[in-house]
C-alpha cells in the first residue's frame, strides 16, 4: 500500500479549513471500457487536488463519498495525520474530517475499512475507529505489544473479524472482539501490503510489497497459502476484487494491473506511484492516491 520509508517529509503544508476549489477536470466524459482495453491519463475522469500525502481511499456507498487517508508528513510519530472527506464527483468537502486525539494521536493513516458506522484506519501503533457519519474519534486498538513494523491495510471476514497486514513484519493480524492475534506469518506472503476479501472464493487475497511476485490467498482461520497468480513489476500496494477480477496497484512501474488466468498485465498506466486504491461501487470507478503527488485520480472501470 505504499512506498515504505522511515520518514517522509512533505514540502507543502495545507490549511485546516475546508477548501472551496472545484476538482480539476481532466476528461469531460469517459468512453465505455472493458478489461480487454488499456487505459492511461487520457481516459482519466477527474483528479482531486489539495491533499497532503494521500495513501489510501475508501468509498462509503451509504453516504456516496470517498474517505482519503493523508500522511501529512511522516507516517509515524508526528501526530498530524488526518482523513479527508471527498464527494463522489471529486469535490474536497472537508480536508481534516477525521483526526486523532491527545491520548490517541493519528500519525500517518493508511488502509481503511468500514464496519457499520465505524471507519477503521490503520496507523503506526494500531487501529483508530472513527464515526463515519460525524467524523468523531471513537476508539483505538493498541498493537504495540506486537512491535508492528508497518500496519498497512484492512479487510473483513464474513464472521466479522478484521484482518490487518503488517508490511514491515511480514504478518497478517486478526482482530476479533477486541483481541488481536497473529493470523499469518509466512515468508511466502512477501511482506503483505494490500489485502481484500474475495467473496466468490471465500478467501483473502494479499498483494506482496517485496520478496515475491506471487499473489497468495488464505481462508479465514487457516494458515495454508494458495497462489492466485503471478505478475511482473512489483512493490504491489492496494488490491481490490472487481467482478471477480483482481485489480492491483504496482509502484514499481506505476500501473494498475489485473490478473487473468493466473497472469498479471497492465490495465491503467498511471502518472505516478499508486498507493491503496478505492472502488466506487455505484459508478464502477477506481480512485488512485499518490503519496508523492498530493492528489487522487479517478478512472472508469468495467462493472
Amino acid at each position: 500500500m505504499l512506498r515504505i520509508v522511515s520518514s517522509i517529509v512533505l514540502l507543502l503544508v495545507f490549511a485546516a479549513c475546508q477548501p472551496t476549489e472545484s476538482p480539476r477536470e481532466v476528461s469531460a466524459e469517459n468512453e465505455s471500457v472493458s478489461w480487454a482495453s488499456t487505459q492511461d491519463a487520457s481516459t482519466m475522469l477527474f483528479s482531486v487536488d489539495g491533499l497532503s500525502g494521500p495513501e489510501a481511499v475508501r468509498y462509503d456507498p451509504d453516504q456516496d463519498v470517498y474517505f482519503v487517508s493523508n500522511f501529512n508528513g511522516s507516517p509515524s510519530g508526528d501526530a498530524n495525520g488526518f482523513i479527508s472527506r471527498v464527494s463522489a464527483e471529486g469535490e474536497l468537502e472537508t480536508l481534516e474530517y477525521m483526526v486523532g486525539t491527545e491520548d490517541h494521536p493519528l500519525h500517518g493513516p493508511r488502509g481503511m475499512f468500514i464496519v457499520d458506522d465505524v471507519l477503521w484506519a490503520a496507523d503506526a501503533d494500531g487501529l483508530h475507529g472513527f464515526n463515519r457519519l460525524s467524523g468523531a474519534h471513537e476508539s483505538f486498538i493498541d498493537f504495540t505489544s506486537f512491535e508492528p513494523g508497518f500496519l498497512n491495510d484492512i479487510s473483513q471476514a464474513p464472521n466479522g473479524a478484521l484482518y490487518i497486514t503488517d508490511t514491515g513484519q511480514g504478518r497478517v493480524y486478526r482482530l476479533m472482539e477486541g483481541e488481536v492475534t497473529i493470523a499469518i506469518e509466512d515468508t511466502l506472503i512477501g511482506n503483505p501490503n494490500g489485502i481484500t476479501w474475495d467473496a466468490d472464493n471465500e478467501r483473502f487475497v494479499l498483494a506482496p510489497w517485496n520478496g515475491t511476485q506471487s499473489f497468495q490467498s488464505f481462508m479465514p482461520g487457516s494458515t495454508e497459502l494458495t497462489s492466485v497468480g503471478m505478475s511482473e513489476a512489483g512493490n504491489f500496494d492496494g488490491i481490490e476484487i472487481v467482478g471477480g477480477v483482481p485489480l492491483i496497484a504496482s509502484q514499481m512501474d506505476s500501473t494498475l494491473r489485473i490478473i487473468e488466468n493466473g497472469e498479471g498485465r497492465p490495465y491503467i498506466h498511471l502518472p505516478g506511484r499508486p498507493a491503496d486504491i478505492g472502488i466506487d461501487t455505484q459508478r464502477s470507478r477506481v480512485a488512485v492516491p499518490y503519496v508523492d503527488l498530493d492528489r487522487v485520480d479517478v478512472w472508469e472501470i468495467p462493472e
